[in-house]
């Protein structure tokens, strides 16, 4: 019985925010997108192991705000089977594109993205600069831009 278990839940615990602030190091901006997201779990064992939160931007595009994975968990694939369950349930509901951002200092986050058939569409030049008050350091590289991704659910 080691195989994950996906569920979409409506009340987020400490629990929950805590692996959301892994992910965003900012309580205040993960409260001003958590209410209008979609958050789905991942469980193994009956325990936390993962959280997605997927919010609509745009008619059929749907956008990964938060991803993350308990921190004892990581390099076990985690990460990309809560992508692809992401994928699933933005198509089984008719969207038609998946996007997230992403550090530019992110060079894991990038790699696990665009191994899931993410591409980059855009950069946010200065977006970590001017929405977050405490500056963020990711790979000894002070983090500054959002690099953008999208994926495409149906040619």
């Amino acid at each position: 019985m080691n195989e994950l278990h996906f569920k979409q839940i409506n009340h987020l615990t400490e629990k929950h925010y805590q692996l959301l602030l892994d992910a965003d190091p900012s309580r205040k901006i993960i409260e001003s997108y958590v209410d209008r997201s979609t958050c789905l779990i991942a469980e193994k064992n009956g325990e936390l192991v993962g959280i997605i939160l997927l919010l609509p931007t745009r008619p059929e595009t749907i956008e990964i705000v938060n991803i993350a994975v308990v921190r004892k968990k990581r390099r076990q694939g985690i990460g990309q089977e809560l992508l692809q369950y992401a994928q699933e349930w933005a198509k089984a509901r008719r969207y038609a594109v998946l996007e997230i951002g992403t550090g530019s200092t992110s060079f894991g986050q990038l790699y696990l993205y665009q191994k899931n058939g993410f591409r980059i569409y855009g950069v946010d030049i200065g977006f970590f600069e001017r929405h977050y008050t405490e500056p963020i350091f990711e790979n000894k590289l002070r983090l500054k831009d959002m690099l953008r991704l999208r994926l495409r659910l149906y040619l």
